[in-house]
């Protein structure tokens, strides 16, 4: 263990020390009384988790860490536990985002597609039309809604080759033209729905419908049960959507310290 430089005693007589860049230990009499740590995200953010029962420990710990960070800061929080939130409230943190997890029967359940649109997966996408249809779809959520309504998982386009695996995608073809798009990883514990969206163009048209079930449909074939997907509540056309295939199960807060 590093000792000091950043290392402080309060009235509790809690030792604070940085033991590595983004890790702090809460000592007390020689033991460990609680954890701290900043992970750096893919898309750039840092996010800040604290390990300890004691509320004293974790005011002195997440003290020394926004100290050490710079903003803005994030953590998320289960919307049921109310002593954790409270506790990064009382750090400084305030709530900027709100997510849904819904969990989502496989099929059958196939939606039929729109007329004069193709459903298409595996091996019949192709990656340059996907790469096309990625480029689109990024550059109207970004004129749109903004970043901060993606999943995490869905990172900010950074330019350059970003990496696309067809495999993972199913497709909605209108007049040989990608137009909507259903991303799936499977190598989770349960498969979830990493992203799903239909250019502004073919919206409301049955479309993200189509894609969705079809996609239901193969998890269903490789033998999957169900799948789950997270929302941000401000995309109120995905949350109608996912009401109707599937029970929300939970929601997770977002925290920061800035503006994000």
């Amino acid at each position: 263990m590093n000792p000091l430089p950043l290392q402080r005693r309060h009235r509790h007589r809690v030792t604070i020390s940085q033991v590595a860049g983004n890790q702090w230990h809460a000592i007390r009499n020689d033991l460990t009384v609680g954890r701290g740590y900043a992970s750096r995200r893919l898309d750039g953010r840092t996010f800040l988790s604290i390990d300890t029962w004691q509320d004293a420990v974790f005011d002195q710990l997440a003290a020394v860490m926004l100290a050490n960070q710079p903003d803005p800061l994030y953590t998320v929080v289960d919307e049921t536990d109310h002593e954790l939130l409270a506790n990064w409230e009382r750090a400084g943190l305030t709530v900027w985002r709100r997510e849904s997890e819904y969990v989502v029967p496989t099929g059958p359940n196939r939606a039929p597609a729109p007329p004069g649109l193709l459903i298409a997966s595996g091996d019949q996408v192709a990656e340059a039309p996907l790469r096309e249809l990625d480029h689109a779809i990024r550059a109207e959520i970004e004129a749109g809604p903004g970043w901060h309504t993606m999943p995490a998982e869905v990172l900010p386009w950074q330019g350059g080759t970003r990496p696309l695996d067809p495999s993972a995608y199913t497709v909605a073809v209108r007049d040989g033209r990608y137009v909507g798009l259903i991303r799936v990883a499977t190598r989770t514990r349960r498969p979830r729905i990493g992203l799903l969206a239909v250019l502004a163009a073919e919206r409301r048209q049955g479309a993200g419908r189509a894609l969705l079930g079809h996609a239901l449909d193969e998890l269903r074939r490789a033998g999957k049960d169900a799948a789950t997907a997270e929302i941000d509540e401000t995309n109120t056309a995905a949350m109608a959507l996912f009401e109707a295939h599937g029970g929300r199960i939970g929601r997770s807060l977002e925290l920061t310290t800035g503006r994000a």
